[in-house]
């Protein structure tokens, strides 16, 4: 019987059993997408990838990730650990291993750089396959019965609640205080009806984040995607990034960076860490990267 060789890693952390754990099959071919899809449900972690050799031999690997229930373009945490992982290997698909990767996947191209310290490879910073997009704002009572919070615990002064995305969309509510966001708990019921009512894809994963009111920089953060078997994530890449770029677009810095610090994770007991750079030019939100340090956890194998 074939087997199919993993690595599996835990993300936006330096220790292990904390961040968010990612499985990563460092050579996919042979592996079906029906295949995939099941190991991905086996799992159950909130996304796992599959490497496969480029279509273009201009780039590194063509990346394909996948949550327990479906398939997904672009995610954060898979690609710094899966950059990170594979930067543990001198050759990919035949190709020396740089400190520069660039993934094939649905969203566009992925760029990533190694991250190292004193010459270990310690982590991985992405840069988002699309420009910031904005989407549409999401009434208070929908947002509110997701998360199983009073309307007033939802705070709306400084932006509704709205979709957002740089590679894959989510929704996003800035609630009023780390109570709040303590209390929070997903309603399946509620995001279903979201989801019919926002989404044509028929999914609605909810972000909700409080500003540190000592540092507008950092923010605390619980990502909720029951619809995708992932009733929490302990941190959403993506998601910070969209967020990050969004607040920064709305700064008026005109040129120049804005560094923000996301930490998430914590309610779930798997503290993460991540760190986002929002880059503006003639005002506009000019790129987007995603950075964090990873640790490996175990490495196996898996019958096909």
């Amino acid at each position: 019987m074939a087997e199919a060789a993993f690595v599996t890693v835990d993300v936006f952390t330096e220790e292990r059993f904390a961040g968010n754990p990612l499985a990563v099959f460092t050579d996919a071919r042979g592996i079906d997408d029906d295949a995939m899809q099941k190991i991905a449900a086996e799992f159950g972690y909130s996304e796992i990838t599959f490497v496969l050799p480029p279509d273009d031999p201009a780039h590194d690997a063509r990346v394909r990730i996948f949550t327990p229930t479906t398939e997904v373009g672009f995610a954060g945490h898979p690609n710094v650990g899966t950059a990170f992982v594979l930067s543990q290997q001198a050759l990919l698909f035949g190709k020396p291993v740089g400190d520069i990767l660039r993934f094939e996947e649905g969203a566009g191209i992925v760029e990533v750089q190694i991250i190292r310290d004193g010459g270990q490879v310690t982590g991985a910073a992405i840069r988002a396959p699309q420009p910031l997009s904005v989407g549409r704002e999401i009434s208070l009572p929908l947002v509110a019965a997701c998360a199983s919070l009073p309307e007033a615990a939802i705070r709306i002064d400084r932006h509704p609640p709205l979709l957002l995305s740089v590679g894959l969309s989510f929704a996003f509510v800035e609630v009023a205080d780390l109570a709040a966001l303590v209390a929070a708990r997903p309603d399946t019921a509620a995001f279903r009806d979201a989801a019919a009512r926002m989404t044509p894809d028929g999914d609605f994963p909810l972000f909700l984040y409080v500003v540190d009111p000592q540092d507008p920089a950092k923010l605390r953060a619980r990502m909720f995607a029951p619809l995708d078997n992932v009733p929490e994530d302990p941190a959403t890449g993506s998601a910070s990034g969209a967020l990050a770029a969004y607040l920064a677009s709305r700064e008026p810095l005109v040129d120049g960076r804005l560094d923000y610090i996301i930490e998430q994770g914590i309610e779930m007991g798997r503290p993460s860490h991540i760190e986002v750079s929002v880059e503006k030019r003639g005002g506009a939100v000019d790129g987007v990267t995603i950075a964090g340090r990873c640790a490996v956890v175990m490495r196996g194998t898996i019958s096909l």
